[in-house]
């Protein structure tokens, strides 16, 4: 087929939102029901690696060396413990990036290169999700700059929409800047405890405050999602039937009816 895939940046820059739990289980679940899929680990924590079965000692090349352009994706994209499902992992290498490119005029557009660069290989992907790290720096520049849209996970806490104002401040000025084709993609609600009343509030607020932006999936707070990395797996492949998964692979049907109606949009208005 050859189609660019979409490409779509997890982001936010507060931490302990469950973002990487989220860019492991929703690509894992985009895997399970038929796309092919790679997951981008741009933080050099590497999380996301480990919680999708690639230790650190099995990271020979990773994105670090995509992002210095001495290996291309094809090179760096790992199988995972998931069929359908790559990886690109990240090394704490990662940590250096920024000063080591800081001079360079193509700096903001090393992802976007790359994965220009692998159009057309093998494998072809119909979706790549992007971790970004909880900061904005010059690696999640580089996700934003490469992505088509970007997928905000929102904990269902206490200030989570203050955080979140200034996140949507910076995919408007990544917009004027760096790339006009980015958007929005969607806010994920995550850590939902129905016992708890100050979370239902948060959500109540969230879609009053912010409309169709929210998913209307909310992923539950849940100990099976949290016991899962710690076997390198995600939750899907830890334990299908638990609130979590269900709750994802939902959250996977959603995401694709959102990008079939924004394609159907485009279409129509001819964009």
């Amino acid at each position: 087929m050859n189609m660019r895939p979409r490409v779509i940046a997890m982001a936010n820059q507060k931490g302990g939102v469950g973002k990487t739990t989220t860019a492991i289980n929703l690509a894992t679940a985009l895997a399970a029901i038929g796309e092919e899929v790679l997951l981008v680990d741009l933080d050099p924590q590497g999380n996301a690696s480990t919680g999708l079965g690639i230790e650190a000692e099995e990271r020979e090349n990773s994105t670090y060396d995509l992002l210095v352009g001495e290996k291309s994706l094809q090179e760096v994209a790992q199988q995972s413990v998931v069929p359908r499902l790559h990886v690109a992992p990240s090394t704490l290498d990662l940590l250096g990036l920024e000063m080591e490119i800081a001079g360079d005029s193509d700096r903001t557009y090393r992802l976007k290169k790359a994965f220009a660069s692998h159009l057309g290989r093998a494998p072809d992907y119909t979706y790549i999700l992007i971790d970004c790290p909880p900061s904005l720096n010059l690696l999640t520049l580089n996700a934003l700059a490469a992505s088509d849209s970007v997928l905000v996970p929102l904990q269902t806490e206490f200030f989570a929409l203050e955080g979140l104002s200034q996140l949507i401040k910076t995919v408007e000025q990544v917009r004027a800047s760096i790339n006009n084709e980015l958007s929005i993609q969607g806010i994920i609600l995550t850590m939902f405890d129905k016992r708890n009343n100050l979370a239902s509030q948060v959500v109540n607020d969230a879609r009053e405050t912010l409309g169709d932006l929210v998913y209307q999936t909310v992923i539950p707070r849940n100990v099976r999602i949290s016991e899962a990395p710690s076997f390198g797996k995600p939750v899907l492949l830890y334990d299908i039937k638990c609130a979590g998964s269900q709750a994802y692979l939902k959250l996977a049907s959603e995401l694709i009816q959102r990008e079939k109606a924004l394609i159907r949009n485009k279409q129509t208005s001819g964009v």
